[in-house]
């Protein structure tokens, strides 16, 4: 994911796997997107999709930004068992690395939100229900849980997260990289 932090704005581009952001010049508004490859099979038939592009946002630097992503899907073919999806990120730099130029991955928050679409048997839970549940990124976090209690059958699960990134109020301008991860197991 990259986010990039001009002086008075900060654009970022939200998640997916690897992203991309413009600084817009100053009296200027501009609409990029990234694109994500998205990951591959996982244990025979579970798989995890991620979103391929997001336009980006703007907001200042000390603010913070805010975007729903577009859809998160887990499919399994596996005929039944449990699987768990989760998310993290990197830290997001530019430059050198300095502290000046990190947004730590400590203020990327998530949260799953409620499934959007379920099929098959079992249970199915967001690791973060609400705005209120929202989770740092600085380690690895349940997005999603199946579990399949007293029945057997493929299924898949979607849900639309939303990051938040809390921009810092040292982050100097530039073009901050980094990756937000989804994986299933």
């Amino acid at each position: 994911m990259m986010i990039r932090v001009g002086l008075p704005a900060v654009v970022l581009l939200a998640l997916g796997s690897t992203v991309a952001a413009v600084t817009p010049p100053m009296g200027t508004t501009r609409s990029d997107v990234f694109t994500v490859a998205p990951l591959g099979k996982r244990q025979n038939d579970l798989t995890i999709t991620v979103p391929d592009t997001r336009s980006l946002l703007s907001g200042f630097a000390g603010g913070q930004i805010s975007r729903t992503l577009t859809t998160v899907k887990v499919s399994d073919t596996r005929g039944g068992g449990d699987w768990v999806a989760t998310v993290s990120a990197t830290n997001f730099t530019t430059g050198g690395g300095t502290l000046a130029e990190t947004i730590p991955s400590s203020d990327i928050f998530y949260w799953s939100g409620p499934a959007t679409a379920t099929t098959g048997p079992g249970t199915f839970t967001p690791g973060q229900l609400n705005a209120a549940a929202a989770q740092s990124l600085n380690v690895s976090r349940t997005a999603f849980t199946h579990t399949v209690g007293g029945g057997a059958g493929n299924n898949t699960a979607s849900w639309n997260p939303t990051i938040v990134v809390h921009v810092p109020v040292t982050a100097l301008p530039g073009t901050y990289t980094g990756t937000v991860n989804h994986s299933v197991a």
